[in-house]
């Protein structure tokens, strides 16, 4: 390290109150390892901006063989649900020093193969996956390689890889027994991506409520086939032709707003004439002209830990045990649930 390079981490320590040491590995990308806090690391990181101090990260990369670049994939980037998680990576992975380069799979296993190569050829370092979710075999194989690799959201529980995801199945009981509490039996489920862990856990988490609370599963009221608002549009206006139920359980929040347009061309209100509760929050969903009734799931925290957990994977050279992690959903009640006398 240089002269001047040195004499400023002296002044930025005695700036922050703590040791050079401290900032020397906050602003190499240790801070996780070190367990240095994120008021600590903050407190630097805005010190150094200040002095505008950067760290030579080519040369460190050079020395260690990293480049400090993380690669993530995740399958729709005009999801609100996954464009806010690759939100959270960015900034936890900023903090640690790292950079991420983010590929867009559209939903295609394909394409989700063919954005592992160009990341690997790119050299990250590790790689944050949002599967499709439906193969897993190119995901065993990095495993296999001995590619730092983390799930994020869709995953595989039985495979020997850290993944960290929303508790989809207890979230989803929660929704629909929230609904049999204020009086509805007749329930429809517009389910997302078949053939999915998470869509099957939220199919599941749905059955088991109606089968606790001594409900029959009418199967003509399961619909669907995608997390998107046209699934949700076709789904509401499939079942509202066919039967007549009390509410809806929809996967996701875009499955909820194709659903809130189609019931409103069917004549009904929400939740006057028919309720509705969705999987996921997002900011806009307390600002729809009825606020949608959500379960919410822990973004940043998927973000912070799935962070955490492949920069240990690659700083522990391959000395790594997977880590499974299923983070609690929290209702969030609003105005579209009718209660039922």
């Amino acid at each position: 390290m240089n002269d001047s390079k040195r004499t400023t981490l002296k002044i930025i320590a005695e700036k922050t109150g703590v040791s050079v040491t401290t900032v020397s590995r906050v602003l190499n990308g240790q801070a996780t390892r070190y367990r240095i806090s994120k008021e600590t690391s903050e407190k630097i990181y805005k010190c150094a901006k200040e002095l505008h101090y950067t760290p030579d990260s080519l040369a460190r990369g050079l020395r260690l063989k990293r480049t400090h670049i993380i690669g993530l994939i995740i399958p729709d980037i005009s999801n609100p649900f996954f464009a806010t998680i690759a939100y959270n990576i960015e900034v936890e992975a900023r903090k640690a020093g790292y950079s991420i380069m983010l590929c867009d799979s559209e939903e295609n296993t394909e394409l989700e193969i063919e954005s592992i190569k160009l990341l690997q050829s790119r050299k990250v370092d590790g790689l944050l996956i949002c599967p499709v979710g439906q193969k897993s075999e190119h995901l065993e194989r990095l495993h296999n390689e001995g590619i730092p690799l983390v799930i994020v959201d869709r995953y595989f529980p039985d495979l020997p890889f850290s993944y960290v995801v929303s508790d989809n199945y207890n979230g989803a009981k929660a929704a629909v027994e929230y609904l049999i509490e204020n009086g509805h039996k007749k329930i429809a489920c517009i389910q997302g991506l078949l053939n999915t862990r998470v869509n099957d856990d939220r199919v599941r988490g749905y059955k088991d409520a109606h089968i606790k609370h001594g409900l029959t599963i009418d199967e003509t009221l399961i619909v669907g086939d995608s997390f998107g608002e046209k699934n949700g549009y076709i789904g509401a206006k499939l079942i509202l032709s066919r039967s007549s139920p009390t509410a809806i359980f929809a996967a996701s929040n875009l499955i909820a707003l194709g659903s809130l347009r189609a019931i409103s061309e069917e004549g009904f209100k929400i939740p006057d004439d028919i309720s509705i509760i969705s999987f996921d929050d997002q900011p806009y969903t307390e600002y729809l002209a009825t606020p949608l009734t959500t379960i919410a799931q822990p973004h940043s925290e998927m973000g912070q830990i799935a962070v955490k957990l492949i920069i240990e994977q690659i700083e522990s050279k391959g000395n790594f045990n997977p880590v499974k992690l299923k983070l609690p959903t929290k209702l969030i009640k609003r105005k579209s649930v009718k209660r039922l006398s």
